[in-house]
Protein backbone atom coordinates (compact mmCIF):
# COMPACT_ATOMS: atom_id res chain seq x y z
CA UNK A 1 0.00 0.00 0.00
CA UNK A 2 1.42 3.45 -0.98
CA UNK A 3 2.35 5.88 1.89
CA UNK A 4 -0.14 8.67 0.85
CA UNK A 5 -3.01 5.91 1.46
CA UNK A 6 -1.28 4.37 4.30
CA UNK A 7 -1.53 8.70 5.70
CA UNK A 8 -5.14 8.78 4.37
CA UNK A 9 -6.47 5.45 6.20
CA UNK A 10 -7.41 7.12 9.83
CA UNK A 11 -9.24 10.00 8.75
CA UNK A 12 -11.24 8.46 6.32
CA UNK A 13 -12.21 5.34 8.28
CA UNK A 14 -12.63 7.76 11.54
CA UNK A 15 -14.97 10.33 8.83
CA UNK A 16 -16.74 6.93 8.01
CA UNK A 17 -17.59 6.51 11.29
CA UNK A 18 -18.52 9.63 12.16
CA UNK A 19 -20.53 10.11 9.25
CA UNK A 20 -22.41 7.08 10.40
CA UNK A 21 -23.23 9.07 13.66
CA UNK A 22 -23.98 11.98 12.67
CA UNK A 23 -26.74 10.47 9.94
CA UNK A 24 -28.08 9.08 13.07
CA UNK A 25 -27.71 11.23 16.01
CA UNK A 26 -27.20 14.54 14.51
CA UNK A 27 -29.49 15.19 11.87
CA UNK A 28 -32.27 14.01 13.48
CA UNK A 29 -32.04 17.29 15.39
CA UNK A 30 -31.40 19.49 12.38
CA UNK A 31 -34.12 18.02 10.88
CA UNK A 32 -35.96 19.09 14.10
CA UNK A 33 -35.53 22.89 13.73
CA UNK A 34 -35.74 22.91 9.93
CA UNK A 35 -39.03 21.46 10.36
CA UNK A 36 -39.49 23.61 13.08
CA UNK A 37 -38.72 26.58 10.89
CA UNK A 38 -40.83 26.08 8.33
CA UNK A 39 -44.13 26.30 11.02
CA UNK A 40 -46.41 28.65 10.94
CA UNK A 41 -46.14 30.47 13.83
CA UNK A 42 -49.34 29.49 15.33
CA UNK A 43 -47.61 26.12 16.45
CA UNK A 44 -45.70 27.81 18.52
CA UNK A 45 -48.69 28.99 20.91
CA UNK A 46 -48.41 25.42 22.76
CA UNK A 47 -45.63 26.77 24.84
CA UNK A 48 -47.63 30.24 25.03
CA UNK A 49 -49.68 28.82 28.54
CA UNK A 50 -48.11 27.84 31.85
CA UNK A 51 -48.81 24.21 31.72
CA UNK A 52 -46.07 22.66 29.40
CA UNK A 53 -43.65 24.51 31.77
CA UNK A 54 -45.31 23.82 35.31
CA UNK A 55 -45.27 20.28 33.55
CA UNK A 56 -41.06 20.64 32.74
CA UNK A 57 -40.31 21.54 36.09
CA UNK A 58 -42.50 18.94 37.78
CA UNK A 59 -40.72 16.24 35.35
CA UNK A 60 -36.91 17.79 36.64
CA UNK A 61 -38.01 18.36 40.10
CA UNK A 62 -38.63 14.22 40.08
CA UNK A 63 -35.63 13.74 37.93
CA UNK A 64 -33.32 15.18 40.52
CA UNK A 65 -35.14 13.36 43.55
CA UNK A 66 -34.39 10.01 41.58
CA UNK A 67 -30.64 11.14 41.18
CA UNK A 68 -30.07 12.34 44.49
CA UNK A 69 -31.99 8.99 46.34
CA UNK A 70 -29.61 6.67 43.33
CA UNK A 71 -26.57 8.66 44.74
CA UNK A 72 -27.64 8.26 48.21
CA UNK A 73 -28.08 4.23 47.50
CA UNK A 74 -25.65 3.59 45.08
CA UNK A 75 -22.79 5.39 46.32
CA UNK A 76 -22.40 4.02 49.47
CA UNK A 77 -22.76 0.12 48.40
CA UNK A 78 -20.37 0.94 45.28
CA UNK A 79 -17.72 1.25 48.08
CA UNK A 80 -18.55 -1.59 50.05
CA UNK A 81 -18.53 -3.78 46.76
CA UNK A 82 -15.16 -2.33 45.66
CA UNK A 83 -13.10 -2.39 48.74
CA UNK A 84 -14.55 -3.32 52.14
CA UNK A 85 -14.59 -7.31 53.34
CA UNK A 86 -18.31 -7.83 52.59
CA UNK A 87 -19.15 -11.48 52.35
CA UNK A 88 -20.19 -12.18 48.77
CA UNK A 89 -19.58 -9.18 47.34
CA UNK A 90 -19.45 -9.98 43.41
CA UNK A 91 -22.40 -12.12 44.04
CA UNK A 92 -24.44 -9.42 45.67
CA UNK A 93 -23.14 -7.21 42.75
CA UNK A 94 -24.46 -9.08 39.96
CA UNK A 95 -27.63 -9.44 41.71
CA UNK A 96 -28.04 -5.68 42.85
CA UNK A 97 -27.22 -4.76 38.83
CA UNK A 98 -29.52 -6.73 36.98
CA UNK A 99 -32.44 -4.67 37.86
CA UNK A 100 -30.53 -1.88 35.65
CA UNK A 101 -30.66 -3.63 32.53
CA UNK A 102 -34.49 -3.89 32.21
CA UNK A 103 -37.15 -1.61 31.51
CA UNK A 104 -38.28 0.42 34.62
CA UNK A 105 -41.88 -0.05 33.55
CA UNK A 106 -41.63 -3.90 34.19
CA UNK A 107 -40.32 -3.51 38.07
CA UNK A 108 -43.21 -1.03 38.52
CA UNK A 109 -45.95 -3.82 36.79
CA UNK A 110 -44.03 -5.84 39.59
CA UNK A 111 -44.41 -3.51 42.45
CA UNK A 112 -47.76 -3.12 41.52
CA UNK A 113 -48.46 -6.94 42.24
CA UNK A 114 -45.81 -6.45 45.34
CA UNK A 115 -47.67 -3.25 47.39
CA UNK A 116 -51.01 -2.85 45.18
CA UNK A 117 -54.12 -2.54 46.46
CA UNK A 118 -54.76 -6.39 45.22
CA UNK A 119 -50.85 -6.73 45.79
CA UNK A 120 -49.37 -9.67 47.98
CA UNK A 121 -48.54 -6.93 50.83
CA UNK A 122 -50.72 -4.67 49.43
CA UNK A 123 -54.13 -2.66 50.82
CA UNK A 124 -54.97 1.45 50.30
CA UNK A 125 -52.19 2.35 51.97
CA UNK A 126 -49.43 0.97 50.01
CA UNK A 127 -51.20 1.42 46.84
CA UNK A 128 -51.82 5.20 47.31
CA UNK A 129 -48.18 5.34 48.07
CA UNK A 130 -47.14 3.73 44.88
CA UNK A 131 -49.40 5.43 42.24
CA UNK A 132 -47.77 9.08 43.61
CA UNK A 133 -44.66 10.84 43.22
CA UNK A 134 -43.18 9.41 45.61
CA UNK A 135 -44.20 5.97 44.23
CA UNK A 136 -42.62 7.16 40.89
CA UNK A 137 -39.54 8.25 43.00
CA UNK A 138 -38.65 5.02 44.74
CA UNK A 139 -39.60 3.15 41.88
CA UNK A 140 -36.65 4.49 39.26
CA UNK A 141 -34.58 5.49 42.32
CA UNK A 142 -33.90 1.39 42.74
CA UNK A 143 -33.92 0.93 39.23
CA UNK A 144 -31.02 3.22 38.27
CA UNK A 145 -28.85 2.91 42.02
CA UNK A 146 -27.13 0.01 40.25
CA UNK A 147 -25.68 2.62 37.75
CA UNK A 148 -24.11 4.35 40.76
CA UNK A 149 -22.88 1.14 42.40
CA UNK A 150 -21.45 -0.15 39.31
CA UNK A 151 -19.89 3.10 38.36
CA UNK A 152 -18.53 4.19 41.66
CA UNK A 153 -16.92 0.30 42.44
CA UNK A 154 -15.25 0.43 38.91
CA UNK A 155 -14.02 4.13 39.37
CA UNK A 156 -12.56 2.65 42.96
CA UNK A 157 -10.75 -0.68 42.01
CA UNK A 158 -8.97 1.65 39.03
CA UNK A 159 -7.39 3.77 42.07
CA UNK A 160 -3.62 3.37 42.22
CA UNK A 161 -3.04 1.05 45.05
CA UNK A 162 0.12 2.46 46.35
CA UNK A 163 -2.23 5.64 47.48
CA UNK A 164 -4.28 3.09 49.07
CA UNK A 165 -1.95 1.62 51.05
CA UNK A 166 -0.12 4.63 52.08
CA UNK A 167 -2.97 5.84 53.25
CA UNK A 168 -3.81 2.67 55.20
CA UNK A 169 -0.39 3.13 57.29
CA UNK A 170 -1.19 5.91 58.82
CA UNK A 171 -5.31 6.18 58.98
CA UNK A 172 -8.59 4.48 59.56
CA UNK A 173 -10.44 2.56 56.67
CA UNK A 174 -13.06 5.55 57.21
CA UNK A 175 -10.51 8.33 56.94
CA UNK A 176 -9.36 5.93 53.46
CA UNK A 177 -13.06 5.82 52.63
CA UNK A 178 -13.55 9.84 52.55
CA UNK A 179 -9.96 10.93 52.06
CA UNK A 180 -8.64 9.12 49.00
CA UNK A 181 -11.73 6.69 47.55
CA UNK A 182 -14.14 8.42 47.31
CA UNK A 183 -12.56 12.13 45.94
CA UNK A 184 -10.82 9.99 43.60
CA UNK A 185 -14.43 8.11 42.47
CA UNK A 186 -15.81 11.90 41.50
CA UNK A 187 -15.59 11.66 37.64
CA UNK A 188 -18.12 8.45 38.22
CA UNK A 189 -20.18 10.06 40.78
CA UNK A 190 -20.37 13.06 38.39
CA UNK A 191 -21.24 10.38 35.29
CA UNK A 192 -23.68 8.56 37.02
CA UNK A 193 -25.66 11.96 38.12
CA UNK A 194 -25.92 12.80 34.75
CA UNK A 195 -27.05 8.96 33.39
CA UNK A 196 -29.34 8.68 36.18
CA UNK A 197 -31.25 11.98 35.48
CA UNK A 198 -31.04 11.49 31.76
CA UNK A 199 -32.58 8.26 32.30
CA UNK A 200 -34.83 9.86 34.33
CA UNK A 201 -35.83 12.02 32.23
CA UNK A 202 -36.56 10.27 29.44
CA UNK A 203 -38.70 7.75 31.52
CA UNK A 204 -42.43 7.68 29.99
CA UNK A 205 -43.83 3.96 31.03
CA UNK A 206 -43.14 3.87 34.82
CA UNK A 207 -44.35 7.55 34.98
CA UNK A 208 -47.88 6.98 32.64
CA UNK A 209 -48.62 3.66 34.86
CA UNK A 210 -48.47 5.25 38.03
CA UNK A 211 -50.72 8.12 36.80
CA UNK A 212 -48.15 11.14 37.48
CA UNK A 213 -48.09 13.64 34.96
CA UNK A 214 -44.58 14.40 33.23
CA UNK A 215 -43.29 16.57 30.07
CA UNK A 216 -42.52 12.93 28.13
CA UNK A 217 -46.25 12.05 28.17
CA UNK A 218 -47.90 15.49 27.07
CA UNK A 219 -44.73 14.60 23.67
CA UNK A 220 -46.40 11.20 23.72
CA UNK A 221 -49.81 12.33 23.62
CA UNK A 222 -49.14 14.56 20.75
CA UNK A 223 -47.42 11.65 18.69
CA UNK A 224 -49.20 7.96 19.86
CA UNK A 225 -52.56 9.29 22.00
CA UNK A 226 -55.54 10.89 20.77
CA UNK A 227 -54.38 14.05 20.34
CA UNK A 228 -52.64 13.74 17.70
CA UNK A 229 -50.43 17.13 16.99
CA UNK A 230 -47.16 16.26 16.05
CA UNK A 231 -46.53 20.31 14.93
CA UNK A 232 -47.00 20.88 18.69
CA UNK A 233 -44.69 17.59 19.95
CA UNK A 234 -42.06 19.33 17.46
CA UNK A 235 -42.42 22.74 19.93
CA UNK A 236 -42.55 21.00 22.97
CA UNK A 237 -39.30 19.17 22.99
CA UNK A 238 -37.83 22.24 22.17
CA UNK A 239 -37.15 23.54 26.23
CA UNK A 240 -35.17 19.84 26.58
CA UNK A 241 -32.79 20.77 23.88
CA UNK A 242 -30.20 23.31 26.12
CA UNK A 243 -31.15 21.00 28.73
CA UNK A 244 -28.97 18.04 27.39
CA UNK A 245 -26.46 21.03 25.97
CA UNK A 246 -26.17 21.69 29.89
CA UNK A 247 -25.22 18.02 30.37
CA UNK A 248 -22.98 17.35 27.97
CA UNK A 249 -20.91 20.41 29.26
CA UNK A 250 -21.15 19.11 33.30
CA UNK A 251 -20.02 15.71 31.45
CA UNK A 252 -16.84 17.73 29.20
CA UNK A 253 -16.00 19.82 32.53
CA UNK A 254 -15.89 17.03 35.06
CA UNK A 255 -15.82 13.58 33.33
CA UNK A 256 -13.36 12.46 31.82
CA UNK A 257 -12.75 9.16 29.68
CA UNK A 258 -9.38 8.64 31.26
CA UNK A 259 -10.65 8.66 34.67
CA UNK A 260 -12.31 5.21 34.21
CA UNK A 261 -9.24 3.03 32.80
CA UNK A 262 -9.19 0.24 35.46
CA UNK A 263 -7.97 -2.94 35.56
CA UNK A 264 -11.15 -4.79 35.82
CA UNK A 265 -12.29 -7.19 38.89
CA UNK A 266 -8.73 -7.83 39.67
CA UNK A 267 -9.31 -4.27 41.76
CA UNK A 268 -11.13 -6.75 43.97
CA UNK A 269 -8.00 -8.73 44.43
CA UNK A 270 -6.45 -6.32 46.58
CA UNK A 271 -6.74 -6.62 50.43
CA UNK A 272 -10.03 -5.41 51.54
CA UNK A 273 -10.72 -2.90 54.22
CA UNK A 274 -12.26 -4.18 57.54
CA UNK A 275 -15.40 -3.48 58.12
CA UNK A 276 -15.50 -4.31 61.79
CA UNK A 277 -18.44 -4.15 63.94
CA UNK A 278 -20.51 -2.91 60.72
CA UNK A 279 -19.76 -5.84 58.97
CA UNK A 280 -22.76 -7.74 59.85
CA UNK A 281 -25.13 -4.64 59.54
CA UNK A 282 -23.44 -3.84 56.69
CA UNK A 283 -23.80 -7.57 54.83
CA UNK A 284 -27.60 -7.78 55.67
CA UNK A 285 -28.04 -4.12 54.63
CA UNK A 286 -26.35 -4.90 51.03
CA UNK A 287 -27.85 -8.13 50.89
CA UNK A 288 -31.21 -6.85 51.62
CA UNK A 289 -31.32 -4.15 49.29
CA UNK A 290 -30.47 -6.39 46.50
CA UNK A 291 -33.00 -8.56 47.10
CA UNK A 292 -35.58 -5.83 47.20
CA UNK A 293 -34.96 -4.71 44.12
CA UNK A 294 -35.50 -8.02 42.55
CA UNK A 295 -38.72 -8.69 44.41
CA UNK A 296 -40.94 -7.53 41.44
CA UNK A 297 -39.69 -9.89 39.09
CA UNK A 298 -41.02 -12.97 41.71
CA UNK A 299 -44.31 -11.51 42.31
CA UNK A 300 -44.73 -10.91 38.67
CA UNK A 301 -43.92 -14.65 37.84
CA UNK A 302 -46.49 -15.74 40.97
CA UNK A 303 -48.69 -13.61 39.57
CA UNK A 304 -48.50 -15.02 35.86
CA UNK A 305 -48.46 -18.68 37.17
CA UNK A 306 -51.49 -18.38 39.40
CA UNK A 307 -53.87 -16.85 36.59
CA UNK A 308 -52.31 -19.15 33.79
CA UNK A 309 -50.65 -16.32 32.16
CA UNK A 310 -47.73 -18.37 30.62
CA UNK A 311 -50.55 -20.87 29.13
CA UNK A 312 -51.99 -17.91 27.03
CA UNK A 313 -48.64 -16.20 26.42
CA UNK A 314 -47.66 -17.98 22.70
CA UNK A 315 -50.67 -16.30 21.36
CA UNK A 316 -50.28 -12.68 23.04
CA UNK A 317 -46.42 -12.67 22.37
CA UNK A 318 -46.36 -12.65 18.33
CA UNK A 319 -43.22 -11.90 16.34
CA UNK A 320 -42.38 -9.14 19.28
CA UNK A 321 -39.74 -11.28 20.99
CA UNK A 322 -37.99 -11.60 18.02
CA UNK A 323 -38.16 -7.83 16.70
CA UNK A 324 -36.80 -7.27 20.07
CA UNK A 325 -33.70 -9.49 19.42
CA UNK A 326 -32.80 -8.83 15.93
CA UNK A 327 -32.76 -5.20 15.74
CA UNK A 328 -31.30 -4.88 19.19
CA UNK A 329 -28.55 -7.49 17.89
CA UNK A 330 -28.00 -5.40 14.55
CA UNK A 331 -27.93 -2.17 16.44
CA UNK A 332 -25.40 -3.45 18.71
CA UNK A 333 -23.32 -4.77 15.70
CA UNK A 334 -23.45 -1.74 14.16
CA UNK A 335 -22.25 0.09 17.55
CA UNK A 336 -19.49 -2.11 18.19
CA UNK A 337 -18.26 -1.60 14.69
CA UNK A 338 -18.42 2.14 15.72
CA UNK A 339 -17.06 1.59 18.85
CA UNK A 340 -14.29 0.41 17.24
CA UNK A 341 -12.84 2.82 15.45
CA UNK A 342 -14.34 5.84 17.37
CA UNK A 343 -13.59 4.53 21.34
CA UNK A 344 -9.97 3.92 20.18
CA UNK A 345 -9.84 7.20 18.44
CA UNK A 346 -10.68 8.30 21.81
CA UNK A 347 -8.40 6.37 24.03
CA UNK A 348 -5.53 7.44 21.91
CA UNK A 349 -6.63 11.05 21.41
CA UNK A 350 -7.09 11.26 17.40
CA UNK A 351 -7.70 14.47 15.91
CA UNK A 352 -11.83 14.93 15.73
CA UNK A 353 -12.27 12.14 17.98
CA UNK A 354 -13.03 14.63 20.97
CA UNK A 355 -16.19 15.93 18.96
CA UNK A 356 -17.88 12.30 18.07
CA UNK A 357 -17.66 11.37 21.15
CA UNK A 358 -19.31 14.01 22.34
CA UNK A 359 -21.95 13.74 19.44
CA UNK A 360 -22.90 10.08 21.30
CA UNK A 361 -22.99 12.03 24.45
CA UNK A 362 -25.40 14.37 23.70
CA UNK A 363 -27.36 11.59 21.81
CA UNK A 364 -27.80 9.45 24.88
CA UNK A 365 -28.35 12.62 27.45
CA UNK A 366 -31.19 13.90 25.22
CA UNK A 367 -34.47 13.10 26.53
CA UNK A 368 -35.76 9.79 24.10
CA UNK A 369 -38.74 12.06 23.25
CA UNK A 370 -36.38 14.97 21.60
CA UNK A 371 -34.66 12.06 19.47
CA UNK A 372 -38.07 10.23 18.68
CA UNK A 373 -39.68 13.03 17.50
CA UNK A 374 -36.42 13.76 15.74
CA UNK A 375 -36.25 10.41 13.72
CA UNK A 376 -39.82 11.13 12.87
CA UNK A 377 -38.84 14.42 11.35
CA UNK A 378 -36.32 12.65 9.31
CA UNK A 379 -37.45 9.56 7.70
CA UNK A 380 -41.57 9.63 7.80
CA UNK A 381 -41.83 10.83 4.41
CA UNK A 382 -42.32 9.20 1.24
CA UNK A 383 -38.86 8.89 -0.11
CA UNK A 384 -37.44 7.28 2.88
CA UNK A 385 -40.83 4.85 3.48
CA UNK A 386 -38.74 1.76 3.21
CA UNK A 387 -36.41 2.96 6.37
CA UNK A 388 -39.44 4.45 8.36
CA UNK A 389 -41.55 1.32 7.49
CA UNK A 390 -39.09 -1.07 8.70
CA UNK A 391 -36.71 -2.76 11.43
CA UNK A 392 -34.60 0.09 10.32
CA UNK A 393 -35.86 2.65 11.96
CA UNK A 394 -35.23 0.88 15.55
CA UNK A 395 -32.14 0.24 14.25
CA UNK A 396 -31.51 4.06 13.71
CA UNK A 397 -32.86 5.03 17.22
CA UNK A 398 -30.98 2.33 19.15
CA UNK A 399 -27.70 3.02 17.04
CA UNK A 400 -28.30 6.75 17.98
CA UNK A 401 -29.00 7.05 21.43
CA UNK A 402 -26.64 4.03 22.75
CA UNK A 403 -23.64 4.32 20.91
CA UNK A 404 -21.80 6.01 23.82
CA UNK A 405 -21.98 3.16 25.56
CA UNK A 406 -20.18 1.31 23.32
CA UNK A 407 -17.75 4.04 22.46
CA UNK A 408 -17.03 4.55 26.28
CA UNK A 409 -16.73 0.95 26.93
CA UNK A 410 -14.07 0.49 24.22
CA UNK A 411 -12.15 3.57 25.16
CA UNK A 412 -11.34 2.27 28.33
CA UNK A 413 -10.27 -1.18 27.31
CA UNK A 414 -8.20 0.31 24.91
CA UNK A 415 -6.83 2.64 27.59
CA UNK A 416 -5.69 -0.72 29.36
CA UNK A 417 -3.59 -1.89 25.85
CA UNK A 418 -0.17 -1.48 25.62
CA UNK A 419 0.27 1.41 23.05
CA UNK A 420 3.69 0.19 22.14
CA UNK A 421 2.45 -2.77 20.37
CA UNK A 422 0.45 -0.54 17.60
CA UNK A 423 3.57 1.97 17.31
CA UNK A 424 5.46 -1.56 16.69
CA UNK A 425 3.47 -1.85 14.13
CA UNK A 426 3.33 1.52 12.63
CA UNK A 427 6.87 1.72 12.99
CA UNK A 428 6.86 -1.97 10.27
CA UNK A 429 4.85 -0.48 7.70
CA UNK A 430 1.45 -1.29 8.75
CA UNK A 431 -1.20 1.03 8.29
CA UNK A 432 -4.05 1.98 10.14
CA UNK A 433 -7.06 -0.32 9.36
CA UNK A 434 -4.67 -3.29 9.64
CA UNK A 435 -3.49 -2.00 13.48
CA UNK A 436 -6.79 -2.06 14.11
CA UNK A 437 -7.97 -5.30 12.67
CA UNK A 438 -4.89 -7.19 13.47
CA UNK A 439 -3.69 -5.88 16.89
CA UNK A 440 -6.59 -3.53 18.40
CA UNK A 441 -9.18 -5.88 17.81
CA UNK A 442 -6.83 -9.16 18.82
CA UNK A 443 -5.73 -7.18 21.77
CA UNK A 444 -9.05 -6.31 23.18
CA UNK A 445 -11.42 -8.68 21.95
CA UNK A 446 -12.76 -9.56 25.19
CA UNK A 447 -13.71 -5.64 26.24
CA UNK A 448 -15.06 -5.02 22.37
CA UNK A 449 -17.48 -8.24 22.56
CA UNK A 450 -18.60 -6.65 26.24
CA UNK A 451 -19.25 -3.52 24.63
CA UNK A 452 -21.70 -5.37 21.73
CA UNK A 453 -23.27 -7.36 24.74
CA UNK A 454 -23.79 -3.85 26.97
CA UNK A 455 -25.07 -2.24 23.73
CA UNK A 456 -27.63 -5.35 23.08
CA UNK A 457 -29.18 -5.60 26.81
CA UNK A 458 -29.71 -1.67 26.67
CA UNK A 459 -31.33 -1.99 23.29
CA UNK A 460 -33.57 -4.96 24.97
CA UNK A 461 -35.01 -2.70 27.77
CA UNK A 462 -35.49 0.62 25.53
CA UNK A 463 -38.85 1.33 25.39
CA UNK A 464 -38.92 5.23 25.29
CA UNK A 465 -36.91 5.99 22.28
CA UNK A 466 -38.75 2.72 20.62
CA UNK A 467 -42.58 3.81 21.45
CA UNK A 468 -42.45 6.86 19.25
CA UNK A 469 -41.14 5.48 15.92
CA UNK A 470 -41.45 1.41 15.64
CA UNK A 471 -42.96 0.50 12.31
CA UNK A 472 -46.88 -0.74 12.24
CA UNK A 473 -47.01 -4.42 13.26
CA UNK A 474 -42.89 -4.52 14.42
CA UNK A 475 -43.46 -3.45 17.85
CA UNK A 476 -40.54 -4.91 20.33
CA UNK A 477 -41.81 -6.76 23.09
CA UNK A 478 -41.36 -3.14 25.51
CA UNK A 479 -43.45 -1.84 23.32
CA UNK A 480 -45.89 -4.70 23.18
CA UNK A 481 -45.76 -4.80 26.98
CA UNK A 482 -46.44 -1.10 26.99
CA UNK A 483 -49.45 -1.27 25.03
CA UNK A 484 -51.22 -4.17 26.68
CA UNK A 485 -50.97 -3.32 29.76
CA UNK A 486 -53.81 -1.25 30.02
CA UNK A 487 -56.05 -3.45 28.14
CA UNK A 488 -54.71 -7.13 28.10
CA UNK A 489 -55.61 -9.73 31.04
CA UNK A 490 -53.43 -9.10 34.07
CA UNK A 491 -51.84 -12.60 33.95
CA UNK A 492 -51.26 -12.32 30.72
CA UNK A 493 -49.12 -9.15 31.17
CA UNK A 494 -47.56 -10.40 34.19
CA UNK A 495 -46.37 -13.06 31.63
CA UNK A 496 -45.10 -11.02 28.90
CA UNK A 497 -42.94 -8.73 31.67
CA UNK A 498 -41.39 -12.18 32.34
CA UNK A 499 -40.74 -12.82 29.41
CA UNK A 500 -38.66 -9.55 28.95
CA UNK A 501 -36.86 -10.38 32.28
CA UNK A 502 -36.14 -14.10 30.83
CA UNK A 503 -34.86 -12.57 27.56
CA UNK A 504 -32.24 -10.21 29.52
CA UNK A 505 -31.20 -12.64 31.59
CA UNK A 506 -30.61 -15.41 28.92
CA UNK A 507 -28.92 -12.76 27.14
CA UNK A 508 -26.58 -11.80 29.94
CA UNK A 509 -26.10 -15.45 31.03
CA UNK A 510 -24.99 -16.27 27.30
CA UNK A 511 -23.11 -13.68 26.98
CA UNK A 512 -21.03 -14.31 30.15
CA UNK A 513 -20.64 -18.04 28.28
CA UNK A 514 -19.20 -16.69 25.07
CA UNK A 515 -17.56 -13.84 25.61
CA UNK A 516 -13.76 -14.66 25.18
CA UNK A 517 -10.83 -14.79 27.44
CA UNK A 518 -8.52 -12.49 26.93
CA UNK A 519 -5.19 -13.65 25.97
CA UNK A 520 -3.25 -10.79 26.81
CA UNK A 521 -4.69 -10.20 30.82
Amino acid sequence: MSSRLQRWEQPLLLGTAGAVLVVVALLPLVQLFAQLSTSGAGVFSVLASGRPWVLLLHSIGLSVAVTMCALGIGTPLGVLIARMDLPGRRALWLLHAFPMFLPPFVLVLGWFHVIGRQGLLGNETTASMLFSPIGMIAVLSLAFAPVVTSLVALAIMGIDATLEEAARLVASPWRVVTRILLPAARPALVLSAIVVFALSLSELGVPMFLRVDVFPAAVFARLGGIAYAPGEAFVLVLPLVPMAILLLFIERRFVDVRSFAVAGLRGMSRSPLPLGGWRTAATVAGWSLAVLSNAPMAALAARAALGDGFAQLPQWLGQAPWTSLISAAVAATVIAALSLVLGHAAARRLRGATSLDALAMLAFVLPASVLGVGLIAVWNRPATGAIYGSMAILVFGYVARYSIVGVRTVALVVLQSPVHLEEAAAASGAGFTRRLVRIVFPVNARGIAFAWLLALVFCLRDLESAVLSYPPGGEPLTVRLFTLEANGPTAVVAALAVTQVAMTAATLALGALVIPKSRYA
